[in-house]
């Protein structure tokens, strides 16, 4: 039976327990402004620049710049991703689609080898793996129409830990040293990355980057002129024609960011929005809630076996879906009101046993009417005003291509991976597409990035997101499970164990702190259960009347939530 709750009675009864004694794991709390990142010094310069007047665009700016410094494998210039604005007057909420684009020389087959099946090397580790980068003119465009501050103010904490070098921590030196081979097989990012010898950076020894200074200072004198065209520009362009690519000038220069309007719908109450196609994240969470708002969760308990087999059921569901029906919507129709209608759940949740898994082989793409990468990292930010920021970006694999562009100290994303090279092939993180996403001049990849904010009452409420590949959309919507359904504070929510199915492969997979009671009842419902690596670092913020309240996932060293 479907379980309603007026929001209002909903919240009362709930938020009191936040800092109660029933709480095993306690928020960060801030009266004005928070921000929530992946790594502690990008969460300082973004928490300065709210000190210094900000608003949450101008943070987020400055956070974003900061961690291609601090944070290289994820953060980035030379990647792209996905920002939701809230700005509290007019109360609205953009979209911003600042993904990579593929190269206008970009066809169908181009990763496809003499035998007919895709090269994985030419996607991942190769000239023709970069797609355009988008994240400079994404901020820019953020902090010019929504932001207060000039972009020589917002990059300026960035451009002086690149130049004077910053302290490298345990998780910068173990990622470092185990991606040694992909990194160091190109001269220009070893020479930055590991010592003149070759050996590696030890914890605690400085890190300076002054080409990448040396670029930023460019982008803050000139904005995305400064790399988009000029020396930059010219820098990149050599780089990826002397790794085997065919990315031009003119297509650096012809890159454009999209505002878009997110995606919107109900969760017990609440209102859920987020990231709209190219990013498949906002229709599946909403498309998994849908479901799953027909069942009393709250009811079966939290992390339950008889609540993971159904958020199992809606997950393999909505992932087939994914296969068949999303893309870049400049290039195909993908149908969003027709898989995010509540009516359309209904007949899918109609389909799930309630103590027997579903086989992945017995579920296809629903019929619908008429009509991603593990070194991703989000970050969220909240203001005193109530803007609300939600961004994740990504180079794709951790540290992208690999490829630094000689002279640019810019680490150049391996995006075009993210494309379906072959429909009904797996990419890199075992998801399979269909001719939505199939390589295309000027198409942006899917992807899995879902930077969402949850409303109450018209005000950001819940504001998350997640790295992950595949596993960001169920990630996001367990966080915001565990806050509703299951009256966790943001810090429980955070930490709580998660699971990740995504149809293609049949496999449950789970984090070894999932109690193993609970494993063997889910076996013994007909689930194929791993454990695994942990999933997600979720950088959330909960905005309540009593404050404001944040967490950083555990699971990833060095993040940190730190207002004001």
């Amino acid at each position: 039976m479907p379980l309603t709750v007026a929001s209002s009675s909903f919240v009362q009864a709930k938020e009191p327990s936040i800092y109660s004694h029933m709480a095993t794991a306690q928020p960060v709390w801030a009266k004005h402004g928070m921000v929530s990142s992946q790594e502690a010094l990008a969460t300082q310069a973004g928490v300065e620049i709210l000190k210094q007047g900000g608003n949450a665009v101008d943070a987020a700016v400055a956070v974003g710049f900061s961690l291609a410094v601090t944070l290289p494998r994820a953060g980035n210039i030379g990647g792209g991703g996905f920002m939701l604005v809230h700005l509290a007057k007019p109360n609205k909420t953009i979209a911003i689609d600042y993904r990579e684009m593929a190269p206008s020389a970009a066809h169908r087959d181009i990763f496809i080898g003499e035998d007919g099946e895709p090269v994985k090397k030419l996607s991942r580790e190769h000239g023709l793996a970069v797609g355009v980068p988008g994240t400079v003119m994404g901020m820019e465009l953020a902090l010019e129409k929504y932001g207060t501050m000039t972009m020589k103010q917002v990059t300026q904490a960035a451009i002086d830990m690149a130049q004077n070098g910053i302290a490298v921590t345990p998780d910068l030196q173990a990622s470092l040293s185990g991606l040694k081979r992909r990194i160091a097989q190109w001269p220009s990012s070893a020479e930055i990355f590991y010592k003149a010898d070759g050996t590696n950076y030890q914890t605690g020894e400085i890190l300076k980057q002054p080409e990448l200074a040396h670029s930023l200072s460019l982008i803050a004198k000139y904005g995305s002129k400064g790399f988009y065209q000029g020396e930059t520009a010219e820098k990149i362009v050599a780089a990826i024609d002397a790794a085997g690519g065919n990315m031009t000038l003119a297509d650096l220069k012809n890159y454009k960011v999209v505002e878009r309007e997110p995606v919107v719908g109900e969760y017990r109450g609440y209102q859920v929005v987020s990231m709209p196609p190219p990013s498949s994240g906002g229709i599946h969470i909403i498309e998994m809630l849908n479901m799953l708002e027909t069942y009393p969760i709250d009811e079966l308990g939290h992390n339950t076996a008889a609540t993971l087999h159904l958020m199992t059921e809606a997950m393999k569901r909505a992932y087939a879906d994914r296969s068949e029906y999303l893309g870049d919507p400049d290039f195909y129709d993908v149908p969003v009101k027709a898989l995010i209608s509540k009516d359309y759940a209904k007949q899918l949740a109609k389909q799930i046993a309630i103590d027997k898994a579903t086989p992945s082989s017995e579920i296809k793409p629903g019929k619908i009417a008429p009509y991603e990468s593990n070194q991703t990292t989000h970050y969220s930010v909240v203001d005193k005003w109530g803007n609300a920021v939600s961004n994740t970006y990504t180079l794709n694999f951790s540290y992208g291509s690999g490829l630094v562009a000689k002279g640019t100290g810019i680490l150049l994303n391996n995006e075009m991976d993210d494309f379906s090279a072959k429909p009904g092939t797996p990419n890199g993180y075992g998801l399979v597409g269909g001719e939505a996403n199939a390589v295309e001049a000027h198409k942006r990849p899917l992807s899995s990035m879902s930077p969402t904010i949850v409303m109450q009452d018209g005000k950001p409420y819940i504001i998350t997101g997640s790295p992950g590949g595949s596993r960001i959309i169920t990630t996001t919507m367990q966080i915001i499970m565990n806050v509703i359904d299951h009256n966790l504070n943001i810090a429980e929510a955070t930490n709580a164990p998660r699971i990740h199915h995504q149809w293609l492969p049949d496999l449950l997979r789970v984090e070894h702190t999932l109690n193993r009671d609970t494993q063997s009842l889910l076996k013994a419902k007909g689930h194929e259960v791993k454990v695994n690596n942990a999933i997600g670092s979720t950088q959330s913020i909960m905005v309540t009347e009593q404050g404001i309240f944040g967490a950083s996932d555990p699971r990833r060293a060095g993040s940190q939530t730190l207002g004001y």
